[in-house]
């Protein structure tokens, strides 16, 4: 099929009628054109300008989603798969309208298989659910990027977070997906093998894709075992490049952290107000060690000696899990809390990573571009893989703070590109990081994709306007 012009615009509404009439009879009331429900759907957590679709479907099979996709392919009605709305570069803003599929009805966890350390889901668990549910196999999954997201869209957009600098991304825990294409046919792209070299690799092709090449239904999942002994610690230090050297050598050293985060003085002080916590003022690292107790103890014997070499001013341990996971709630709070620093506010969040010997000189500079600016700011990063987040704070009727905030973030941009990193190490392209796609790749890399998407997608209807247009 020849590839039709880029969607620019809405469907006819007589279009997304036809579409409604084939699949109310299939849905009934699981598909809406509510007002509310809408509304609710064309919106995440980003500062984008929300874009509600015309109706939201709530299906509960693979087999309901290739009838939903089938329908729009039919009219040309675009499709734009929802997980909960958690995302924060766009991506589930339905800037042409169309048909928001959302997917939190289809949560069954369809098998667990401890002997093999993998499980199969459909694409509305979230990881929470999934960890509740393994409580009692000794296992768990470890990729947490903070919010309760569903594991559909975090394998959507490659998502890591607090786990992935000893666990990996959702690139590594991805074995096999099935995907509803955008024709509406049902794909299953690979087996559960741990290794193949059969054909192309579909796994990865759409892992990432951010709904822009068909709806993830089903993701099978690696699983690890639950450590014997965790042990979390907060540590300030007298300056962000200490704080920072001290991950540097402890990567380099060859330490299996599980968990290494850095927050900035701004973003400490906004934990302590947010989550009531009495962290010192300066910048900390948050720390986590797996393993058997011997070998745990090992690792922070080891990290303790490091950072003491750069000026740490001890560790404050969480002994309990109780204790520990107030820890990491305030951490994973530090979104809201940067934004309470500015009641109103509105944020976006630079999302570079670089090589792990170039992430002093990266936020030492990108330090200095803050301190000199006006801009309401916050940093944290998963430090541990050369990853870290500034947050931007600002007014959304006030377009000279939402302009400082756009120069900031380019700089930040173009000197992680300039170092061999990239604009995005875990939050997705969307629509936030579109314009530096080409600076990352080149016109040669992003017509390789944007071929790849119009061989998938020809008629252009899965989430248009995101990632590559």
């Amino acid at each position: 099929m020849t590839a039709a012009p880029p969607l620019t615009s809405h469907p006819d509404p007589a279009a997304v009628q036809a579409v409604l009439d084939r699949l109310f009879p299939l849905l009934g009331d699981r598909l809406t054109v509510s007002r509310e429900v809408r509304a609710q759907h064309g919106r995440d957590e980003s500062y984008h300008t929300p874009h509600p679709p015309d109706a939201v479907a709530f299906p509960e099979t693979t087999e309901e989603v290739a009838a939903i996709v089938g329908a729009c392919a039919a009219h040309r009605v675009p499709v734009i798969p929802f997980g909960t709305g958690t995302a924060l570069e766009g991506h589930v803003i339905a800037l042409h309208g169309g048909i928001c599929v959302d997917l939190s009805r289809m949560n069954a966890i369809l098998a667990v298989r401890p002997e093999d350390m993998d499980v199969t889901v459909q694409a509305g668990v979230t990881r929470k659910q999934l960890n509740e549910h393994l409580r009692d196999t000794g296992l768990f999954f470890p990729i947490d990027p903070g919010a309760d997201a569903s594991l559909g869209g975090m394998a959507a957009t490659r998502a890591s977070g607090t786990n992935a600098v000893r666990y990996g991304t959702m690139r590594e825990a991805v074995l096999a997906l099935t995907v509803v294409t955008a024709s509406g046919e049902i794909v299953r792209t690979a087996r559960r093998a741990r290794k193949s070299a059969a054909g192309y690799d579909l796994t990865r092709v759409f892992v990432g894709s951010e709904g822009t090449l068909g709806v993830i239904t089903e993701v099978t999942l690696r699983l690890h075992g639950i450590p014997e002994c965790v042990l979390s610690a907060v540590c300030p230090f007298p300056t962000l490049r200490a704080a920072v050297d001290t991950v540097i050598e402890t990567i380099q050293h060859g330490v299996p952290i599980a968990r290494i985060e850095l927050l900035d003085v701004n973003q400490i002080r906004a934990v302590n107000a947010y989550s009531r916590t009495e962290y010192t003022e300066a910048p900390t690292l948050f720390l986590e060690f797996h393993g058997s107790d011997a070998h745990a103890r090992e690792q922070v014997a080891t990290v303790q000696a490091i950072a003491t070499e750069h000026g740490a001013r001890g560790f404050q341990w969480a002994e309990t899990l109780e204790e520990r996971n107030r820890l990491w709630q305030a951490r994973h709070n530090a979104y809201y809390a940067g934004l309470a620093l500015k009641p109103g506010a509105k944020g976006f969040s630079s999302d570079v990573c670089v090589p792990i010997s170039r992430l002093a000189d990266c936020i030492e500079d990108t330090e200095r571009d803050l301190a000199a600016s006006s801009a309401t700011t916050a940093l944290v990063g998963h430090v541990g893989d050369g990853n870290f987040h500034v947050l931007f704070i600002f007014d959304p009727d006030q377009p000279a703070e939402i302009a400082e905030a756009r120069r900031l973030n380019a700089r930040i941009v173009e000197r992680a590109l300039a170092m061999e990193g990239t604009c995005t190490g875990e939050h997705g392209i969307g629509l936030g990081k579109m314009p530096y796609l080409v600076q990352e790749h080149g016109p040669q890399g992003l017509a390789l994709m944007r071929a790849i998407k119009q061989a998938l997608d020809p008629l252009g209807i899965m989430n248009p306007g995101k990632m590559v247009g």
